[in-house]
This record gives structure tokens, sequence and C-alpha cells, in this order.
């Protein structure tokens, strides 16, 4: 492997249940080079998966060509905030060009992007979790548990309560909007075979929780269940901001950064800044930076001066 030029260069790497960014940067942080890959989670892969180690793979080596780098450059330092990740990797490793690779979790690598000091992130995008950081430097995590047993007010959960929400008045003899929608948008002729085609895997987790924007239309239209689904989301989302805020020392006053893809913007980012701004002590505010940029940071600050 030999190196590209006498400047130390890093990467960050932001890898989620949807995409997989990578960041290529100089030293000072000025980014060089930025590509795109599919989802990298584990979430149901087996032993010796490729998923991950393709997507980070790609990532990088599309961000290298970006910059002009030649595909085995040297990098100092990578870090990777994974989806999911809890330490241990289900399947093969990724095989980068750099010195250094540290994988972790992806809230992190968020709170790094997204603020400039303490503070808590709250992410909601195919799943959901919350993390913080005080002014002591102690950390804390809510949520985080994956589809089967929470991610309540990410987009997997509010397209899953609107799609079970559609089945119950279904049982009734009554078709909604949300039926209608989700029959529209997923292409079936009733729920009955959507549901068969959800279990069977012909319908992806993926394709499931992409169906949370029709149900945020819906509420925007004024549709009562959907509205519903999305002031739940919200409280459920602002449960977790709490509990970690709880665990944490903070002062009186925290920040609090809204991030992923479901709270880009739409009714469920106005209603969750509702619900936080309730309590005085909470002031939800935009990311600074994006995800990558704060694994970019987390590369830069590891590795020796």
């Amino acid at each position: 492997m030999r190196e590209e030029s006498a400047r130390r260069l890093f990467a960050g790497i932001d890898g989620g249940q949807t995409s997989t960014i990578a960041l290529i940067s100089d030293e000072d942080g000025t980014v060089l080079g930025r590509g795109t890959a599919g989802p990298c989670d584990e979430i149901g892969e087996p032993s010796g998966s490729r998923r991950l180690a393709d997507a980070l793979e790609g990532a990088v080596a599309a961000a290298m060509h970006d910059a002009g780098l030649e595909p085995d450059t040297e990098l100092e330092c990578v870090v990777a905030g994974l989806s999911g990740f809890e330490g241990e990797l289900i399947g093969q490793a990724p095989r980068l060009p750099t010195r250094r690779l540290e994988l972790m979790h992806d809230a992190p690598v968020a709170l790094a992007g997204a603020l400039d000091g303490p503070g808590i992130v709250l992410i909601s995008g195919t799943g959901s979790v919350a993390y913080g950081k005080d002014p002591g430097g102690r950390t804390a995590r809510g949520g985080g548990w994956g589809y089967l047993f929470g991610d309540r007010g990410s987009a997997f959960w509010i397209a899953r309560e609107a799609l079970s929400e559609a089945m119950r008045m279904s049982d009734f003899g009554v078709t909604n909007t949300l039926a209608e929608r989700a029959l529209g948008y997923f292409g079936r002729r009733d729920l009955r075979v959507l549901a068969r085609d959800v279990y069977s895997g012909k319908i992806s987790r993926l394709q499931l929780a992409q169906f949370a924007s029709l149900v945020a239309a819906a509420a925007e239209e004024g549709d009562p269940a959907a509205e519903l689904i999305i002031d739940q989301g919200a409280i459920a989302l602002s449960r977790l901001v709490r509990c970690v805020r709880q665990a944490l020392d903070f002062p009186s006053h925290v920040r609090v950064a809204l991030c992923g893809g479901a709270l880009v913007d739409g009714p469920l980012r106005a209603a969750t800044e509702r619900v936080l701004r309730a309590d005085a002590e909470l002031e939800p505010v935009a990311p600074l930076a994006e995800p990558a940029v704060g694994a970019l940071r987390l590369a830069i600050a590891l590795a020796p001066r």
C-alpha cells in the first residue's frame, strides 16, 4: 500500500439502515471527497455476511474516487458509526486502507456532528435512539432497541402502526385513508396479501419504513388516525430525550439536536419540537453538521499529533 501524498488523510462514515455515507478529509477537516453505498446494518444477517463490509468499502472507495485519490491511498484513521453496532460484528470485517479503524454505534458520531459541545442528539430514521454527553463527559443512551423491541417514533414504527390500524379497521369492514394509501403504495390488492408479503420478506423493512412518508402526508392533510400516530411518535421520542437527561448531569438548559430522515421536516418534527419545548429546560435545535462529519471529527481527534 503506498501513500499518495505527505498529507494525513482521514475518513468518517455514517452507516445506517438506509444508506452509508463516507467523507474523506485532511487533518484540518476540509472535506475532499464524498461517497455513498447501500445500507450497512446487520439486522437479520447471517454469520459471514458481507453486507456491512461491502457498504463501508464501497462508500470509502467512492469517496476516494471523488477526492481524486488512488484506491490504495493510506488513511491515517477511519471512524465508522454503525446503526445498531454493539461492539461485535456478525458478518465479515471491512478491509479499508487505513492505519486505524474504529467502529462504534452511530449515536456518538451523530452527536459529534450535530453539536459543538454537551447536549443530546435525538435520531429518528428507520430506527430511533437518543444519546447525550454532559459537561463532565459522561454519556447515556435511550432507545435503540431495534424494530422488534423498540424504535418508537421511527419511520418503521410509524409505518407499522399505520398498517396495524388499517388492519384493525379492516376487521370491522372499514377501509380508511391509511389502508387506501398502503394498498396503492405497495401495489397489493388487499391488506391480507400485504401482510403476507411482509412476513414472507417480499416487502423489506426498508420498504415498510418508507411508507412513513405517506403517513406523514396523511397527517398533514388532517387524517385523524395518521395525526394520532404522529403525535404518539413525538411523545415517544421526547421520552427518550428525558431518560437520557435524567441519567446525566446537565445544567438547567439542554440543547437537543433533531437528526435522522424522519425528523428532517414535516409533522413529526413539528410535533416533536412542540413536545420538547413544553419542557423549559429542553431546546430543540437543528444539527450543525451531518453524522459523517461527526465521524470525521472523531477520526481526526483519535490520530496522534
